[in-house]
Protein backbone atom coordinates (compact mmCIF):
# COMPACT_ATOMS: atom_id res chain seq x y z
CA UNK A 1 0.00 0.00 0.00
CA UNK A 2 1.29 3.47 -0.75
CA UNK A 3 0.48 6.87 0.55
CA UNK A 4 -1.45 8.59 -2.20
CA UNK A 5 -2.41 12.14 -2.90
CA UNK A 6 -0.77 14.06 -0.05
CA UNK A 7 1.45 17.06 -0.57
CA UNK A 8 2.44 18.25 2.88
CA UNK A 9 -0.60 20.48 3.45
CA UNK A 10 -2.77 17.75 4.95
CA UNK A 11 -3.42 19.65 8.18
CA UNK A 12 -5.09 22.50 6.32
CA UNK A 13 -7.17 20.25 4.06
CA UNK A 14 -8.08 17.87 6.86
CA UNK A 15 -9.41 20.56 9.19
CA UNK A 16 -10.69 23.32 6.94
CA UNK A 17 -12.41 21.53 4.06
CA UNK A 18 -15.90 22.08 5.45
CA UNK A 19 -18.30 20.21 7.72
CA UNK A 20 -18.23 17.04 5.60
CA UNK A 21 -15.55 17.22 2.92
CA UNK A 22 -14.86 14.72 0.20
CA UNK A 23 -12.13 13.08 2.25
CA UNK A 24 -10.88 10.77 -0.51
CA UNK A 25 -10.91 13.57 -3.08
CA UNK A 26 -9.10 15.92 -0.69
CA UNK A 27 -6.44 13.23 -0.28
CA UNK A 28 -5.85 13.26 -4.03
CA UNK A 29 -7.93 10.29 -5.18
CA UNK A 30 -9.72 10.91 -8.46
CA UNK A 31 -12.83 9.04 -9.61
CA UNK A 32 -12.91 7.28 -6.26
CA UNK A 33 -15.73 5.03 -5.02
CA UNK A 34 -18.24 6.31 -2.41
CA UNK A 35 -17.00 6.65 1.13
CA UNK A 36 -17.37 3.30 2.88
CA UNK A 37 -17.80 2.62 6.57
CA UNK A 38 -19.29 0.64 9.44
CA UNK A 39 -22.62 0.92 11.21
CA UNK A 40 -22.55 -1.11 14.43
CA UNK A 41 -26.03 -1.77 15.86
CA UNK A 42 -25.32 -2.71 19.48
CA UNK A 43 -28.98 -3.58 20.10
CA UNK A 44 -28.49 -6.90 18.29
CA UNK A 45 -24.92 -7.66 19.41
CA UNK A 46 -24.80 -10.95 21.35
CA UNK A 47 -21.20 -10.65 22.55
CA UNK A 48 -19.99 -13.70 20.66
CA UNK A 49 -16.68 -11.99 19.75
CA UNK A 50 -16.73 -13.58 16.28
CA UNK A 51 -15.70 -10.17 14.93
CA UNK A 52 -12.62 -10.12 17.16
CA UNK A 53 -11.59 -13.60 16.03
CA UNK A 54 -12.20 -12.87 12.33
CA UNK A 55 -10.21 -9.63 12.56
CA UNK A 56 -7.27 -11.38 14.16
CA UNK A 57 -7.31 -14.28 11.71
CA UNK A 58 -7.51 -12.16 8.56
CA UNK A 59 -5.04 -9.48 9.62
CA UNK A 60 -2.65 -11.80 11.50
CA UNK A 61 -3.09 -9.75 14.67
CA UNK A 62 -1.24 -11.35 17.61
CA UNK A 63 -3.00 -12.78 20.65
CA UNK A 64 -3.34 -10.05 23.27
CA UNK A 65 -3.26 -11.77 26.64
CA UNK A 66 -6.92 -12.70 27.16
CA UNK A 67 -6.81 -11.43 30.74
CA UNK A 68 -9.93 -10.93 32.83
CA UNK A 69 -10.07 -7.61 34.66
CA UNK A 70 -12.37 -8.80 37.44
CA UNK A 71 -14.87 -6.13 36.37
CA UNK A 72 -16.49 -8.00 33.48
CA UNK A 73 -16.58 -11.25 31.54
CA UNK A 74 -14.72 -9.46 28.78
CA UNK A 75 -11.17 -10.78 28.38
CA UNK A 76 -9.74 -8.39 25.80
CA UNK A 77 -10.37 -5.20 27.80
CA UNK A 78 -10.11 -2.55 25.06
CA UNK A 79 -8.85 -1.50 21.66
CA UNK A 80 -5.11 -1.52 21.12
CA UNK A 81 -2.30 -2.54 18.82
CA UNK A 82 -3.31 -6.19 19.19
CA UNK A 83 -7.09 -5.69 19.42
CA UNK A 84 -8.57 -3.91 16.41
CA UNK A 85 -12.15 -4.96 17.20
CA UNK A 86 -13.21 -5.09 20.84
CA UNK A 87 -16.54 -6.36 22.15
CA UNK A 88 -17.38 -4.73 25.46
CA UNK A 89 -19.53 -6.57 28.03
CA UNK A 90 -21.39 -4.05 30.17
CA UNK A 91 -23.51 -5.28 33.05
CA UNK A 92 -26.22 -2.98 34.36
CA UNK A 93 -28.20 -3.57 37.54
CA UNK A 94 -31.31 -1.65 36.59
CA UNK A 95 -35.01 -2.16 35.89
CA UNK A 96 -35.31 -4.22 32.73
CA UNK A 97 -38.10 -5.78 30.73
CA UNK A 98 -38.52 -7.07 27.21
CA UNK A 99 -41.37 -6.61 24.82
CA UNK A 100 -43.45 -9.80 24.44
CA UNK A 101 -43.19 -9.67 20.65
CA UNK A 102 -39.41 -9.28 20.59
CA UNK A 103 -37.57 -10.63 23.61
CA UNK A 104 -34.19 -9.65 22.24
CA UNK A 105 -34.55 -5.90 22.82
CA UNK A 106 -34.21 -4.61 26.41
CA UNK A 107 -36.08 -1.60 27.69
CA UNK A 108 -36.07 0.29 30.97
CA UNK A 109 -39.70 -0.02 32.05
CA UNK A 110 -39.53 -3.31 33.96
CA UNK A 111 -39.55 -4.09 37.68
CA UNK A 112 -36.00 -5.19 38.23
CA UNK A 113 -33.10 -7.33 37.10
CA UNK A 114 -29.89 -7.01 35.16
CA UNK A 115 -29.27 -6.30 31.51
CA UNK A 116 -26.23 -6.82 29.33
CA UNK A 117 -25.07 -4.20 26.89
CA UNK A 118 -22.79 -5.65 24.21
CA UNK A 119 -20.92 -3.36 21.84
CA UNK A 120 -18.24 -4.07 19.27
CA UNK A 121 -15.90 -1.08 19.15
CA UNK A 122 -13.44 -0.23 16.35
CA UNK A 123 -11.40 2.64 14.88
CA UNK A 124 -13.78 5.43 13.88
CA UNK A 125 -12.00 6.40 10.59
CA UNK A 126 -12.78 10.04 11.39
CA UNK A 127 -13.58 12.68 8.80
CA UNK A 128 -11.12 15.03 10.52
CA UNK A 129 -8.48 12.50 11.58
CA UNK A 130 -5.89 13.95 13.94
CA UNK A 131 -3.62 10.92 13.48
CA UNK A 132 -3.19 11.95 9.84
CA UNK A 133 -2.27 15.47 10.86
CA UNK A 134 0.57 14.51 13.17
CA UNK A 135 2.18 11.57 11.34
CA UNK A 136 5.62 12.77 10.18
CA UNK A 137 6.44 9.88 7.83
CA UNK A 138 3.27 9.40 5.80
CA UNK A 139 2.67 6.03 7.42
CA UNK A 140 -0.94 7.04 8.02
CA UNK A 141 -2.88 7.80 4.86
CA UNK A 142 -6.42 8.22 3.56
CA UNK A 143 -7.55 5.52 1.12
CA UNK A 144 -9.79 5.92 -1.91
CA UNK A 145 -12.63 4.50 0.25
CA UNK A 146 -12.26 7.35 2.75
CA UNK A 147 -10.79 5.12 5.44
CA UNK A 148 -7.58 5.71 7.42
CA UNK A 149 -4.82 3.10 7.23
CA UNK A 150 -1.40 2.66 8.87
CA UNK A 151 1.46 1.39 6.72
CA UNK A 152 3.54 -0.51 9.24
CA UNK A 153 6.59 -0.64 6.95
CA UNK A 154 6.80 3.17 6.96
CA UNK A 155 5.91 3.81 10.63
CA UNK A 156 8.97 4.95 12.59
CA UNK A 157 7.40 4.38 16.01
CA UNK A 158 7.37 8.07 17.00
CA UNK A 159 4.01 7.60 18.75
CA UNK A 160 2.62 11.04 17.87
CA UNK A 161 -0.63 9.50 16.64
CA UNK A 162 -1.36 7.84 20.00
CA UNK A 163 -2.29 10.98 22.00
CA UNK A 164 -3.70 12.61 18.87
CA UNK A 165 -6.60 10.14 18.63
CA UNK A 166 -9.62 11.49 20.58
CA UNK A 167 -10.94 7.93 21.02
CA UNK A 168 -7.79 6.22 22.29
CA UNK A 169 -7.92 3.73 19.42
CA UNK A 170 -4.41 3.58 17.98
CA UNK A 171 -1.53 2.15 20.00
CA UNK A 172 2.06 0.92 19.73
CA UNK A 173 2.79 -2.80 19.85
CA UNK A 174 5.03 -3.96 22.68
CA UNK A 175 8.41 -5.16 21.48
CA UNK A 176 7.71 -3.55 18.11
CA UNK A 177 7.12 0.13 18.77
CA UNK A 178 5.13 0.74 15.61
CA UNK A 179 1.51 1.91 15.58
CA UNK A 180 -1.31 -0.46 14.63
CA UNK A 181 -5.08 -0.20 14.28
CA UNK A 182 -8.07 -1.28 12.19
CA UNK A 183 -7.60 -0.80 8.44
CA UNK A 184 -11.25 -1.57 7.69
CA UNK A 185 -9.72 -4.51 5.82
CA UNK A 186 -8.34 -2.28 3.05
CA UNK A 187 -7.00 -5.30 1.17
CA UNK A 188 -10.46 -6.89 1.11
CA UNK A 189 -12.21 -3.70 -0.01
CA UNK A 190 -9.91 -3.44 -3.00
CA UNK A 191 -11.23 -6.73 -4.39
CA UNK A 192 -14.89 -6.11 -3.60
CA UNK A 193 -15.08 -8.06 -0.34
CA UNK A 194 -16.60 -6.83 2.91
CA UNK A 195 -14.40 -6.53 6.03
CA UNK A 196 -13.77 -9.73 7.94
CA UNK A 197 -15.59 -8.61 11.10
CA UNK A 198 -18.79 -7.73 9.22
CA UNK A 199 -18.63 -10.99 7.28
CA UNK A 200 -18.33 -13.00 10.50
CA UNK A 201 -21.04 -11.22 12.53
CA UNK A 202 -23.96 -13.68 12.92
CA UNK A 203 -26.58 -11.05 13.82
CA UNK A 204 -25.62 -8.28 11.36
CA UNK A 205 -24.73 -6.07 14.29
CA UNK A 206 -21.77 -4.91 12.18
CA UNK A 207 -22.95 -3.56 8.83
CA UNK A 208 -20.63 -2.41 6.06
CA UNK A 209 -21.43 -0.27 3.05
CA UNK A 210 -21.56 3.26 1.60
CA UNK A 211 -21.61 5.67 4.52
CA UNK A 212 -24.61 7.66 3.29
CA UNK A 213 -26.69 4.50 2.98
CA UNK A 214 -25.64 3.30 6.43
CA UNK A 215 -26.71 6.61 7.98
CA UNK A 216 -30.17 6.30 6.42
CA UNK A 217 -30.46 2.70 7.59
CA UNK A 218 -29.34 3.65 11.10
CA UNK A 219 -31.90 6.46 11.38
CA UNK A 220 -34.66 4.03 10.41
CA UNK A 221 -33.44 1.53 13.00
CA UNK A 222 -33.53 4.16 15.75
CA UNK A 223 -37.09 5.09 14.80
CA UNK A 224 -38.02 1.40 14.89
CA UNK A 225 -36.57 0.95 18.37
CA UNK A 226 -38.32 4.08 19.64
CA UNK A 227 -41.62 2.71 18.32
CA UNK A 228 -40.87 -0.51 20.23
CA UNK A 229 -40.45 1.44 23.46
CA UNK A 230 -36.65 1.54 23.58
CA UNK A 231 -36.41 5.26 24.26
CA UNK A 232 -32.68 5.19 25.12
CA UNK A 233 -31.66 4.20 21.59
CA UNK A 234 -29.49 6.84 19.96
CA UNK A 235 -26.79 7.18 17.31
CA UNK A 236 -23.18 8.04 18.07
CA UNK A 237 -20.60 9.32 15.58
CA UNK A 238 -23.06 9.78 12.70
CA UNK A 239 -23.30 13.58 12.73
CA UNK A 240 -21.11 15.45 10.18
CA UNK A 241 -21.42 18.55 12.40
CA UNK A 242 -19.75 16.99 15.44
CA UNK A 243 -16.22 17.70 16.67
CA UNK A 244 -14.56 15.23 14.30
CA UNK A 245 -16.77 15.91 11.28
CA UNK A 246 -18.57 12.61 11.71
CA UNK A 247 -17.12 9.11 11.87
CA UNK A 248 -16.66 6.55 9.16
CA UNK A 249 -17.58 3.96 11.78
CA UNK A 250 -20.58 4.92 13.91
CA UNK A 251 -22.83 3.20 16.42
CA UNK A 252 -26.35 2.71 17.68
CA UNK A 253 -26.19 2.78 21.49
CA UNK A 254 -28.75 1.91 24.15
CA UNK A 255 -27.31 4.22 26.81
CA UNK A 256 -25.04 7.23 27.19
CA UNK A 257 -21.69 7.04 25.34
CA UNK A 258 -19.78 7.14 28.63
CA UNK A 259 -21.35 3.81 29.62
CA UNK A 260 -19.55 2.24 26.64
CA UNK A 261 -16.29 4.04 27.36
CA UNK A 262 -16.79 6.51 24.51
CA UNK A 263 -16.19 10.27 24.84
CA UNK A 264 -19.52 12.12 24.90
CA UNK A 265 -18.35 15.01 22.72
CA UNK A 266 -15.15 14.08 20.83
CA UNK A 267 -13.17 16.87 19.19
CA UNK A 268 -10.30 16.47 16.75
CA UNK A 269 -7.23 17.14 18.85
CA UNK A 270 -5.46 19.06 16.07
CA UNK A 271 -8.34 21.50 15.65
CA UNK A 272 -6.27 24.50 16.73
CA UNK A 273 -3.08 23.62 14.85
CA UNK A 274 -3.57 26.10 11.98
CA UNK A 275 -4.19 29.02 14.34
CA UNK A 276 -1.32 27.88 16.56
CA UNK A 277 1.06 27.95 13.59
CA UNK A 278 -0.23 31.39 12.61
CA UNK A 279 0.30 32.72 16.12
CA UNK A 280 3.73 31.08 16.31
CA UNK A 281 4.66 32.65 12.97
CA UNK A 282 3.46 36.08 14.13
CA UNK A 283 5.40 35.72 17.38
CA UNK A 284 8.53 34.66 15.50
CA UNK A 285 8.19 37.63 13.15
CA UNK A 286 7.73 40.00 16.09
CA UNK A 287 10.76 38.52 17.83
CA UNK A 288 12.86 38.82 14.70
CA UNK A 289 11.75 42.42 14.28
CA UNK A 290 12.60 43.20 17.89
CA UNK A 291 16.03 41.64 17.60
CA UNK A 292 16.68 43.55 14.39
CA UNK A 293 15.71 46.79 16.11
CA UNK A 294 17.99 46.03 19.06
CA UNK A 295 20.93 45.23 16.80
CA UNK A 296 20.26 48.33 14.73
CA UNK A 297 20.16 50.53 17.84
CA UNK A 298 23.36 49.04 19.23
CA UNK A 299 25.02 49.43 15.83
CA UNK A 300 24.14 53.13 15.65
CA UNK A 301 25.30 53.76 19.22
CA UNK A 302 28.59 51.98 18.67
CA UNK A 303 29.10 53.92 15.46
CA UNK A 304 28.45 57.20 17.29
CA UNK A 305 30.91 56.33 20.05
CA UNK A 306 33.58 55.41 17.57
CA UNK A 307 32.93 58.62 15.63
CA UNK A 308 33.27 60.76 18.79
CA UNK A 309 36.75 59.50 19.68
CA UNK A 310 38.33 60.47 16.42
Amino acid sequence: MGRSGTDGTLVGRNLLAGPEPDVAGDAGHRDHPPRMGFFTDTSVCIGCKACEVACKEWNAVPEDGLEFTGMSYDNTQGLGADTWRHVAFIEQDRPVSTRPDDGTVPSADGNGGMRWLMASDVCKHCTHAACLDVCPTGSLFRTEFGTVVVQEDICNGCGYCIPACPYGVIDQRKGDGRAWKCTLCYDRLGVGMEPACAKACPTDSIQYGPLDELRERAAMRVDQLHDMGVEDARLYGHDPEDGVGGDGAFFLLLDEPEVYGLPPDPVVTTRDLPSMWRHAGAAAAALAGGLAAVFAAHGLRDHGLRGGTR
